[in-house]
């Protein structure tokens, strides 16, 4: 008999890096290029005398007799009326399915979560952001492994959908492709392209009276016009080109608008991939290594993607048994430049970068300045540089994309920093427009609404170094991003003349000079727990360091007067999640600390 037990730190994290899962009912099949994969999951379900109240059950929805001798594609879709960015899925999930019959399989459509990040910005409600990530992968794992598929097709359109659905395709380990649902097109207020991210601004430009509330209005009311995820390089936009570069999807899938024939065509070519992939036996297994990782990590650089990128491959690494590091970001980084000059640190949006080509020109130019590894398999059952060989450059007039000999910043703008504030590591997104290094005085938070309600109220000047702490993985629970605190920073016109620092996440929209992902967080003991009021806090992204100008000696001191806060929930989802939830620096994720234990 095996008892299930779970590992949680409730001290500073010593967490190690991840080691390589464990298949969840993935039998012994054969590798790329070996025999057919076709029926090794669905025969179990349909074949036989013994079965035949599987296939009773099935005929009511939809099954005809030949059927049963095809292989059975899952579609799943996480199309939900919660958000613009998941409205149109519903349509794009016929597509696919519809491909999938006409190419021979068996395509069954099925439903996962989504929640919106843009309307439970700044609430309690964000507390469940990251968390929907798990849930998504743990649906999509649970329908999949029950149901007996033997692929599917992934469909996904705000923040965590991406993830959630790539780590689910890792897990599984079947053929599968990941379809991105697409941008949303901008919004136009006065010849001024919008997005979410301008609402957000407007709010801090209002509370300064830099606006006023007619215009406040007309800003919300243009800014989000119709379906597709928010429209910079934010993080719905940086992980589809990462999963995209991993070889997950189909070429060019990353960069479509939402309400688009293009889109519609890409679900299509999805559909017939997949089955595809179940006669070349390829499997994700396959396709994700070191190499493609190190790709992913590249165009997202290239890319001037976002913070959360790093959180979310280290995840998506992890359930495919992948050591990559915090570290390897740093490593990588060094020697990729940023070339795309996309909101919110630059002036374009995606549906412009779209419009030029999208992004398989910018990878073809890494690939033929060796920054890409052209070797590693895709989705397509071919390699990247053989998917990237007819690729046109963009067009010589276009402002989106600089050239490698002239980059926005030489290096990564995702900075990965340590010292005595982030002794596991912190991550900072350093455009080069805020400049290099910050020094200034703590103003400490204890949550981030207490910092949103002072930088409204005007009591945040120039030199202060915010500080949110207890957001956490475990102590939010969650890992809330700080999109609204630092937003607002922008519209009072602190972007440049405040930092600020958190345990806690950003937005894919955030700019400034912030620093996140702080390791180990306030709740397990970490430092940022022992920061008091006027304390000098150092940012340092030339010598990758976050410091507080506190001895080591009165740190300890401190420590000894800290006590770990009471949870601030003990039943459900959340409690679930922070009882599970690893560092930040590990990907933040919630089977890592299981381990089975013999009885």
């Amino acid at each position: 008999m095996s008892t299930l037990t779970t590992t949680v730190d409730s001290t500073v994290s010593t967490d190690s890096a991840p080691a390589a899962p464990v298949a969840t009912g993935v039998p012994a099949t054969p590798s790329a290029g070996g025999t057919s994969l076709h029926r090794v999951f669905s025969s179990q379900m349909v074949d036989g005398i013994e079965r035949a109240p599987s296939r009773a059950m099935l005929y009511a929805v939809g099954f005809k007799p030949d059927d049963f001798k095809k292989s059975q594609i899952g579609i799943a879709s996480t199309w939900s009326m919660v958000t613009p960015c998941n409205m149109h899925i519903d349509e794009l999930a016929r597509e696919a399915a519809a491909a999938t019959d006409a190419a021979g399989g068996k395509a069954v459509i099925f439903n996962t979560i989504t929640i919106s990040d843009g309307i439970s910005m700044g609430t309690e409600g964000m507390k469940y952001s990251l968390v929907s990530r798990d849930v998504i992968a743990d649906s999509i794992e649970t329908v999949v492994g029950c149901e007996g598929f033997d692929g599917f097709v992934a469909i996904g359109g705000c923040d965590k959908n991406m993830p959630g659905c790539a780590i689910a395709m890792a897990r599984l380990n079947r053929p599968s492709v990941f379809v991105y649902g697409g941008t949303i097109l901008p919004g136009c207020l006065n010849k001024r392209n919008l997005d979410v991210v301008s609402v957000f601004e407007a709010v801090g430009q209002r509370a300064n009276n830099k606006i006023d509330d007619e215009q406040l209005t007309a800003i919300e009311r243009c800014a989000i016009p119709g379906a597709g995820s928010c429209g910079g390089m934010y993080t719905a936009n940086t992980m589809a080109s990462a999963i995209e570069a991993l070889g997950l999807s189909l070429p060019n899938s990353s960069a479509q608008n939402a309400v688009s024939e293009e889109k519609k065509d890409d679900c299509r070519r999805a559909g017939e991939a997949v089955l595809n992939l179940l006669t070349l036996g390829i499997r994700p297994s396959d396709i994700l290594s070191m190499k493609s990782f190190e790709n992913a990590i590249t165009v997202v650089t290239a890319l001037g993607g976002s913070t959360n990128a790093v959180l979310h491959l280290l995840a998506l690494a992890s359930a495919a048994g992948i050591p990559l590091t915090i570290d390897d970001f740093t490593r990588v980084g060094k020697r990729v430049p940023v070339l795309a000059d996309l909101k919110p640190s630059g002036r374009f949006v995606m549906a412009e970068l779209v419009r030029i080509g999208g992004v398989t020109p910018l990878m073809k130019t890494l690939l033929d300045a060796g920054l890409l590894h052209g070797d590693c398999l895709t989705v397509t059952g071919k390699t990247l540089a053989e998917n990237l060989a007819n690729i046109q450059p963009y067009p010589l007039d276009q402002e989106i994309v600089r050239p490698l000999t002239n980059p926005i910043k030489k290096d990564s703008h995702l900075v990965v920093l340590y010292g005595n504030l982030a002794l596991n590591g912190g991550v900072a997104k350093i455009s080069g427009k805020e400049g290099l290094k910050f020094t200034g005085r703590a103003r400490v938070f204890d949550s981030e609404p207490l910092a949103m309600h002072a930088i409204l109220d005007g009591k945040i000047v120039k030199g202060d170094v915010i500080v949110i702490r207890y957001e956490g993985p475990k102590g939010g629970p969650g890992m809330r991003e700080m999109l609204s605190p630092t937003s607002a920073i922008m519209g009072a016109g602190l972007g440049k003349d405040v930092a600020l620092i958190t345990d806690g996440r950003f937005s894919g929209g955030t700019h400034g000079f912030v620093v996140g992902h702080i390791s180990p967080e306030a709740y397990v003991g970490g430092n940022i727990a022992l920061i008091e009021e006027g304390d000098t806090i150092t940012i340092d992204a030339e010598t990758s360091r976050l410091d507080v100008a506190v001895s080591d000696e009165v740190l300890a001191q401190r420590r000894a007067g800290w006590k770990q806060p009471t949870p601030r929930y003990t039943r459900g989802v959340l409690a679930k999640y922070a009882h599970l939830v690893t560092s930040a620096h590990l990907g933040a994720v919630t089977d890592l600390n299981l381990k089975l234990t013999a009885e």
